[in-house]
């Protein structure tokens, strides 16, 4: 069913019964825009608070391990304290200087079995 028009003897021009395509509206086109917009928008606030959270996370871990080692050193100062609070030589100056004991002679020693 199609019908040709003969504008001239070497052109021939189809025509068919099919209905024009309807032109875009503008308003679709402005409505696509703001949404691509939004989109576009919103994935790159995403993305920007996600590297914030990445920023803030290294921070919490540097600061996590500052007060690791700070806790080791004080550890380690710590157990020197400890080792020379226990030390005997430190004790028995302690007991004959500011207790006023003295050594016992070796009859006042009993062993118990």
């Amino acid at each position: 069913m199609a019908k040709t028009a003969n504008l001239s003897a070497d052109r021939v021009l189809w025509i068919e019964g099919r209905p024009k395509a309807r032109p875009v509206s503008r308003k679709g086109n402005v409505l696509l825009f703001a949404v691509l917009l939004l989109l576009l928008i919103g994935g790159s606030l995403i993305y920007v608070w996600s590297r914030i959270q990445v920023i803030q996370a290294g921070y919490e871990i540097s600061n996590a391990l500052k007060a690791g080692r700070a806790l080791a050193e004080e550890s380690k100062r710590l157990r020197v304290e400890v080792a020379t609070l226990k030390s005997y030589a430190r004790i028995e100056k302690f007991a004959t200087e500011e207790l006023g004991m003295s050594k016992p002679k070796p009859d006042q020693v009993i062993i118990i079995r």
